[in-house]
């Protein structure tokens, strides 16, 4: 999750909130790409959670990368939660469960990505070697009940944990056993915004099927391929899901503003406080409407902070966060972020990409999204099952990284980051149905191998 937000100018007029939307146009010569990763930390003898406190925790871990790395550290009251480099770079932070998060800075290629990725992953092993502690890459827990659990010292997922319950089925699952994949991409204008949005939105079914990697729940196939991104189908219906007005007539940065003012909030920070006004929307702040804050303004800070509270599967920012897949093996992370830049920086490639999808009605997206963590790439949408469409697509994101032509100091462009997806693709699978073979096969019923096998 990101780190909250300080500016505390007041807003005075939804335009403000419009403005700040705009701020996000880069001129393409300055866009970038950031790519965040979650993992779970376990212990190497008992492959068990990781818990805060103690001699073997995710304190010791985060106190130890401070050191070594000389990170700001981000406090709430005694607790580091995480750290963040002051020069621009990157952040490490906590999910609610002790999901462990890079978010990476924001870098010119997919190389420099990849490079930023091993060096933290190098890192942490320096750090979590002698605490006895490792790190798998999977979208869900795959033997862990949600009582075994611990739970992160963090004053917004403690409104959050009492939340969830009452707006959805799976929010509690999501915020302590799930982790994801997800890269950050930039925009020139609204109307490009806007076009990237209907295209990553369309095909974000496409890389849940990618990656999908989360086929086991409390130690046995759950029937799903992707069980994190079905656990989204019922968080909170309210602030996730498809986005069918991004595909209406008017669609732009005062239109997401209007869905933002309506989305029911969590908290509001003051200090170093939490403030609990869960389920009161953003609309009702801006009129001074708070019982908790009565006749009180939001802030720039307030703003910043609930957007990132919104969970669609494309968010918008100050840049678009792709949200859909689930974590995996450190090879493949990379090759989010190369799929994405490959299909929305080459204008040639978005506008394919584009024409794949511009037909489909709001009812097919969501029949397709729907269908996708069961069926994986038998899903279809009309006559196209989506293994044709991230066959497709694939090739599209190749031509565009060609096009961009950014090479690492070996004369090798973007494209061999997806690679990874290309093997997938050629043995026709998902990760998860490669997982599940060798659970009926090589691992004789027993979930225990993945701690070997997918861990970092």
């Amino acid at each position: 999750m990101a780190r909250d937000q300080i500016d505390m100018t007041p807003i005075e007029t939804r335009d403000e909130l419009v403005a700040w939307f705009e701020a996000g146009c880069k001129p393409k010569a300055q866009w970038k790409a950031g790519t965040e990763h979650e993992k779970f930390a376990f212990t190497i003898d008992h492959r068990r959670p990781v818990p805060y406190d103690g001699a073997h925790s995710i304190r010791a871990l985060l106190e130890g990368l401070h050191g070594l790395l000389g990170w700001d550290p981000i406090m709430e009251g005694d607790n580091i939660i995480g750290m963040f480099d002051v020069t621009g770079g990157g952040a490490i932070s906590l999910e609610p469960g002790g999901q462990f998060e890079l978010s990476g800075a924001p870098f010119d290629n997919v190389h420099q990505t990849a490079a930023e990725l091993f060096a933290h992953l190098a890192q942490l092993r320096e750090v979590a070697g002698p605490l006895g502690i490792g790190f798998l890459g999977m979208g869900m827990t795959p033997d862990w009940t949600r009582a075994d659990m611990p739970v992160m010292p963090k004053g917004r997922y403690k409104i959050m944990t009492s939340y969830m319950p009452k707006v959805g089925t799976r929010g509690l699952d999501m915020m302590y056993r799930t982790c994801t994949v997800q890269t950050n991409l930039d925009f020139s204008s609204e109307a490009d915004m806007v076009k990237k949005l209907r295209v990553s939105l369309a095909l974000q079914p496409v890389a849940t099927a990618l990656f999908a990697n989360s086929p086991f729940t409390d130690g046995k196939p759950n029937g799903f391929l992707s069980m994190r991104s079905e656990i989204w189908r019922d968080t909170d219906n309210q602030r996730a899901g498809m986005l069918p007005f991004a595909f209406e007539d008017g669609m732009g940065f005062e239109r997401y503003v209007d869905y933002a003012l309506d989305v029911p909030m969590y908290f509001v920070k003051r200090g170093d406080r939490y403030i609990d006004v869960s389920g009161k929307s953003f609309r009702d702040f801006f009129a001074g409407k708070l019982a908790a804050l009565p006749g009180e303004r939001p802030t720039v800070s307030d703003w910043a902070n609930h957007v990132s509270t919104i969970f669609p599967e494309v968010r918008l920012k100050r840049y678009l966060e792709m949200r859909g897949a689930d974590g995996g093996p450190w090879r493949r992370l990379p090759s989010l972020t190369a799929y994405w830049i490959g299909l929305l920086y080459d204008e040639d490639s978005l506008d394919a990409a584009w024409n794949l999808v511009k037909d489909w009605t709001a009812a097919e997206r969501q029949a397709l999204r729907d269908e996708v963590p069961r069926r994986g790439f038998k899903a279809a949408v009309r006559d196209t099952s989506l293994f044709t469409l991230a066959q497709q697509t694939l090739g599209l994101a190749r031509k565009g990284l060609q096009r961009r032509a950014r090479y690492d100091r070996n004369g090798r462009d973007e494209t061999r980051f997806l690679r990874p997806l290309e093997e997938i693709i050629a043995r026709g699978i998902t990760p998860a149905e490669e997982m599940l073979e060798l659970f009926f096969n090589d691992w004789n019923g027993s979930v225990a191998p993945i701690y070997d096998q997918y861990a970092y």
